[in-house]
C-alpha cells in the first residue's frame, strides 16, 4: 500500500472509538438543544424532547426520523416565508453564502467555515494533497456538488479547474494544457473524457487519481480505469449531508466521516438493526447551520465489522446498496415498510419479515414472510389478520425459520413482472 495514502487526514481519523463516541454523545445535547431553539421545523418535530437526555445512540434512535419527502412537503407547505421550511437555523446574509436547488425542488443552504460539507477528508483518503491542481467535473449549476468539492480541494490546498459537464473535448484541451493530476467526478464522464482523448489522438498521462461519486463505481470500471494508470476512490454523500463516508486505500468498505452520526434502521422505521444486517442510514450530522437529526437517506447499505487496515478507527459501512424506498402498490392500494413495521411490532416473536407482492396485473396476491419460533403455531393466523387491518388487503402468512431470509434490507420485494407504471 501507498504509505502517504495510509497518513491520516488528522487525528480525529485515528481516535480511541470510545472516546469517539464519548465526544459525538458529549456533542448531540447542544445540537438538539440548538435545534429546537433555532429551527422552526424541529421544534416541532422535537416538541417536548429533552435535548439533555439526548446522551447516547440508545437515547438518539427513539427520536423521530425525519426524510427528505417531508423536507420537500415543509417547503412546498411554508415557502411563502421561509424556503428552507424552517430547517435551517440561519437566513440569507454573511452566514449563508450560498443556496442550491436539488431536484423536487428542494433547496439547501450553505453554512460558511472552510469545508463546510467536509469533503477534504474523501480527497486526502484518495491521496489529494496540498499544492495540487485539481479538475472538477461535478456540476456548479443548481446543485451543491461542484462547490461542495471545490471547498474540500481549497481546504486541503489544492487549486481546482471547475470543468463542470459538458464539452468533453474542452475538457481533453484542459486536461492536456494544463496537466492536472486528478479528477473529481462521476466515474463515467471521465471515461467519456478518455475516450474523446483518445479520438483525438491526445495523452492524459497526468491524471493519476480520482474521487468518484454520483453513480454506481463496479469492479469492470475500476479495473479499465486501473489500466489506464488512475486509481478511483468513492465517497457517499447527499446534497443535504455533505460527506458521510469515504473509500481508503484498504478497500475494504467506507469509514464514516468524523463529523457525522450514523445509524442503520429497518427501511420504513427509526428502529436499528442488528449488527451487520442491510437496512437504511440515518445520518445525524453534527451541523448546527443545518441540524438534520437523523435524517433518512432512503438508501441501502449496512455497517462493516472491526476497523479499517489504514489506522483510521471510525465505523465503517459497506456503501451504497441500493434504495430502501419500496412502496408498492397492490389492487389500487399503496404498501410501505413502515406498515409492515406496525405488523411486526405486534407480535415480538417475530424477528423479521419481507413482504413478497406477486401474480400479474390484476391478479395481485401477497404473503408475508416472517422468521419466527412459532412454537404455538397460531402465529400465521394472528398475523395475517393483522396484516388485513393494517393494509387493508387480504394476504397470506408463511412462517419461515430464523436467518432464513434475505440479508439485502428489502422490506418489500415486488416480484410482479407486469407491475403497472405510475403517472
Amino acid at each position: 500500500m501507498n504509505a502517504s495514502i495510509l497518513a491520516s487526514y488528522d487525528s480525529l481519523e485515528t481516535r480511541d472509538p470510545a472516546h469517539r463516541e464519548a465526544e459525538q454523545n458529549t456533542a448531540l445535547p447542544a445540537l438538539i438543544t440548538h435545534a429546537q431553539r433555532h429551527s422552526v421545523a424541529f421544534a416541532k418535530i422535537l416538541e417536548g424532547v429533552d435535548a439533555t437526555a439526548i446522551t447516547s445512540r440508545e437515547a438518539l434512535a427513539r427520536l423521530p426520523v425525519t426524510r427528505k419527502y417531508e423536507l420537500l412537503e415543509r417547503q412546498q407547505a411554508g415557502r411563502a416565508k421561509d424556503p428552507f421550511g424552517g430547517f435551517s437555523t440561519v437566513c440569507f446574509g454573511s452566514r449563508m453564502p450560498r443556496v442550491f436547488a436539488s431536484p423536487g425542488t428542494l433547496y439547501e443552504p450553505e453554512g460558511t467555515g472552510p469545508d463546510y460539507w467536509r469533503m477534504a477528508r474523501a480527497m486526502f483518503a484518495a491521496g489529494f494533497r496540498p499544492g495540487e491542481l485539481i479538475h472538477n467535473c461535478f456540476s456548479y449549476h443548481f446543485v451543491p456538488a461542484g462547490a461542495m468539492m471545490e471547498a474540500g480541494a481549497h481546504a486541503l490546498g489544492c487549486t481546482v479547474f471547475p470543468g463542470g459537464t459538458g464539452n468533453t473535448a474542452q475538457q481533453v484541451i484542459a486536461m492536456a494544457d494544463l496537466k492536472q493530476s486528478a479528477y473529481i467526478g462521476t466515474p463515467s464522464f471521465l471515461k467519456l473524457i478518455l475516450v474523446k482523448a483518445s479520438e483525438m489522438g491526445i495523452t492524459l498521462p497526468s491524471i493519476t487519481k480520482a474521487v468518484f461519486g454520483g453513480e454506481a463505481y463496479p469492479p469492470s470500471l475500476h479495473r479499465w480505469y486501473i489500466e489506464r494508470g488512475i486509481i478511483g476512490y468513492q465517497f457517499y454523500g447527499t446534497a443535504d449531508l455533505g460527506l458521510v463516508a469515504y473509500e481508503t486505500d484498504a478497500r475494504e468498505g467506507m469509514v464514516l466521516d468524523e463529523g457525522v452520526i450514523v445509524e442503520i434502521v429497518r427501511p420504513g422505521t427509526g428502529d436499528p438493526v442488528p449488527a451487520g444486517e442491510v437496512g437504511e442510514p440515518v445520518v445525524t450530522p453534527l451541523n448546527l447551520t443545518y441540524p438534520l437529526i437523523r435524517f433518512g437517506t432512503g438508501d441501502l447499505s449496512a455497517f462493516v465489522p472491526g476497523t479499517c487496515p489504514t489506522g483510521r478507527t471510525g465505523q465503517r459501512i459497506k456503501g451504497w446498496m441500493g434504495r430502501a424506498d419500496q412502496s408498492a402498490k397492490v389492487r389500487g392500494m399503496f404498501v410501505h415498510p413502515s406498515q409492515v413495521s406496525d405488523i411486526m411490532r405486534r407480535f415480538p416473536q417475530a424477528q423479521k419479515a419481507r413482504l413478497v407482492v406477486s401474480g400479474e396485473m390484476a391478479n395481485d396476491q401477497i404473503c408475508l414472510k416472517v422468521e419466527a419460533d412459532d412454537a404455538h403455531g397460531n402465529l400465521r393466523v394472528l398475523m395475517q389478520t393483522a396484516l388485513r387491518d393494517v393494509t387493508k388487503l387480504r394476504g397470506e402468512v408463511e412462517v419461515v425459520p430464523l436467518n432464513s431470509l434475505p440479508n439485502d434490507g428489502k422490506v418489500i420485494d415486488d416480484t410482479r413482472m407486469l407491475a403497472p407504471t405510475e403517472n
